[in-house]
């Protein structure tokens, strides 16, 4: 379903003459190549395209989000504006991402199904959380949330 999402947006661009968003694209779509070279020898009924495609993209945003601390730190503004128009054109396929609120909401919520009372369960508590909200939930964020809840 992205991966054909992905070659339609693709082909768009191309005739919109959209440059960057030609560029980010094809960015998307070699990573998915790569991906599906390494796991070739992986059975397609044992994976779920979307979720991989979803994965990859969330690790694209964060490659950029750090690109972008590097180069404003660094004086260079311009590169750190293209990374971010590189971000809003992936996160065009990604899942709509959870609110602060709600990834406290979700991280409650886990914590008392699990039956969480310290730091050790915190690994449990993120491996619920990756499980049920993969692509939509900025773990970084997550993880700071349960350590307060069980510290």
């Amino acid at each position: 379903m992205l991966r054909d999402e992905l070659t339609t947006s693709m082909k768009e661009a191309m005739r919109a003459k959209e440059a960057r968003k030609l560029s980010t694209v094809r960015l998307i779509l070699a990573a998915i190549k790569e991906k599906d070279i390494e796991m070739r020898g992986v059975d397609a009924g044992d994976r779920d395209d979307d979720a991989v495609i979803t994965d990859i993209l969330s690790k694209m945003v964060k490659q950029r989000r750090d690109s972008i601390k590097a180069y404003e730190e660094g004086g260079r503004c311009e590169l750190a504006e293209r990374e971010k128009e590189e971000i809003n054109i992936i996160e065009e396929f990604l899942p709509k991402q959870m609110s602060d609120d709600e990834i406290k909401a979700a991280a409650e919520t886990v914590v008392a199904e699990l039956g969480a009372e310290g730091l050790k369960d915190i690994g449990r508590c993120m491996g619920a959380l990756k499980s049920k909200y993969a692509g939509q939930m900025d773990f970084a964020k997550a993880s700071v949330t349960i350590k307060g809840m069980l510290s």
